[in-house]
């Protein structure tokens, strides 16, 4: 269902959830996908003591075969050029999420996003929030009432000692897209 689409990946600063990501990127070349990977400005430039920027950079070459975007005058073209079937963005931070719920487009993420919703396209939001059931809970409530965009599955991660927090399903990437590639949200979208 996937072979041969082009999806652009967009990669956010939940950087502790960056390396599954990238057997999820895996995946959907194994399918046939063409992957286009996209960084946001500070998973672009910023080492962690999860990720090494240069490395990820590399892995992210190897596995799709195509260059980085990583800026807002690479992410632009995006919309002109129709170029992407479907766009994931994984991890999406609460900040990425507040950003796309208001029509702020300052990164190369948000870019990415509005260039593909201007072509009435599917955008699949993975979410990792630490504020997704505080400050940001009105904006993930705004973004589910939006057309073209989808959730992939979420679930407390630690009720207790994040009683806000709330991180995707990653696994479920690949089923959420073949869902909104198909205008419908995978259900259900609360994951226990």
């Amino acid at each position: 269902m996937i072979r041969g689409l082009s999806v652009g990946f967009a990669i956010t600063g939940s950087f502790c959830t960056i390396n599954d990501i990238l057997d999820e990127v895996e995946k959907l070349v194994r399918e046939g996908a063409n992957v286009y990977p996209i960084l946001s400005e500070n998973v672009s430039s910023m080492d962690t003591r999860f990720t090494n920027t240069n490395e990820l950079k590399e892995k992210l070459k190897e596995i799709t075969k195509n260059n980085i975007i990583d800026t807002i005058q690479k992410a632009e073209p995006i919309g002109p050029k129709a170029l992407l079937d479907v766009l994931v963005v994984a991890p999406c931070t609460g900040n990425s999420i507040a950003k796309i719920a208001n029509g702020i487009t300052d990164t190369t993420v948000t870019m990415a996003v509005k260039a593909q919703l201007r072509n009435d396209r599917p955008v699949v939001l993975s979410i990792s929030s630490n504020d997704a059931l505080s400050s940001n809970g009105k904006n993930i409530g705004k973004l589910l009432n939006t057309k073209n965009i989808y959730f992939v599955p979420f679930y407390q991660d630690d009720p207790i000692g994040k009683s806000r927090s709330l991180v995707a399903k990653n696994t479920l990437i690949l089923d959420t897209l073949k869902f909104a590639l198909g205008n419908k949200q995978i259900q259900p979208i609360f994951y226990s």
